[in-house]
């Protein structure tokens, strides 16, 4: 049996506690991830997808419920205490790198994230080969424009390297955001196939948030289902292998037809 990468029990998240606006984003969420697990999550916007990858990555502390990595206790801890667990990439290209800087300044930087650093020369001849050599990985010729600033690089490029400098320092825990949405088709594709690649490749446990369908069907190994900030379908392994996408807008749509009978219901309904 796998290890347990991730736990969350009785995880609610409240924004505007106590006012007209109140929101409950996430309701009571348990969710268990086993060490090497690929979990897409779908669901409509205001579903709680997003929140949830917040309350993960310590950038929201949730109301109530507890969050573990590994046997860590991490329910309070902040995102940047996070940052030697978690890394995390967003759907802007531009949020995940620093534009002022070289390729390798931002290599150096990732691969430095939640370590303690000291006055020594960061980008060195050793660390030069090795940025070299992993962003051949990526088949976009950048390791011949190392010095060269992020900010002249494209969308999909940016995109790219953001996701190897997640993955840099094989992180316990992925997080993707909607990563390939501000592409265009043809280079989304390619960013999901590099994601495919790594993730398989180093193992990575990863929680990946998608509005495509078909992502959520080929990507992982696993598939969650979020619907006013519950898990309302959690399918795994063959059965999600079964799944087309035609029978997956269906479970949707009778999710989100039941709520709305639900909320339609008089007081005292049976």
């Amino acid at each position: 049996m796998a290890a347990q990468t991730l736990l969350l029990k009785g995880v609610t998240k409240i924004f505007n506690k106590g006012t007209q606006d109140e929101k409950r984003a996430l309701d009571g969420i348990d969710l268990a991830v086993a060490e090497g697990d690929f979990i897409t999550i779908i669901g409509s916007n205001g579903a709680g997808k997003s929140t949830l990858l917040n309350v993960i990555a310590g950038t929201y502390a949730p109301d109530e419920g507890q969050i573990a990595v590994g046997n860590q206790d991490v329910t309070k801890s902040p995102d940047y205490s996070m940052a030697h667990h978690i890394a995390r990439v967003f759907q802007n290209p531009t949020m995940g790198t620093a534009g002022g800087m070289s390729i390798e300044e931002n290599l150096c930087l990732a691969e430095l994230r939640g370590k303690r650093r000291g006055l020594s020369w960061g980008v060195t001849r050793a660390r030069r080969r090795r940025y070299r050599e992993v962003l051949k990985v990526l088949d976009l010729g950048l390791e011949d424009r190392l010095k060269q600033a992020v900010s002249l690089l494209s969308g999909g490029q940016r995109q790219s390297l953001t996701l190897l400098m997640a993955t840099l320092s094989l992180p316990k825990l992925l997080l993707l955001d909607e990563h390939t949405a501000a592409l265009d088709p043809r280079t989304a594709e390619k960013v999901s196939h590099l994601t495919n690649t790594i993730v398989s490749q180093n193992k990575l446990t990863t929680l990946m948030v998608t509005h495509n369908m078909n992502q959520a069907l080929c990507h992982g190994n696993r598939m969650i289902m979020l619907h006013q900030g519950r898990i309302q379908m959690d399918v795994q392994a063959e059965e999600k292998q079964k799944l087309t996408v035609s029978e997956l807008i269906d479970k949707f749509g009778e999710t989100l037809k039941d709520e709305t009978l639900l909320s339609c219901e008089p007081a005292g309904a049976p």
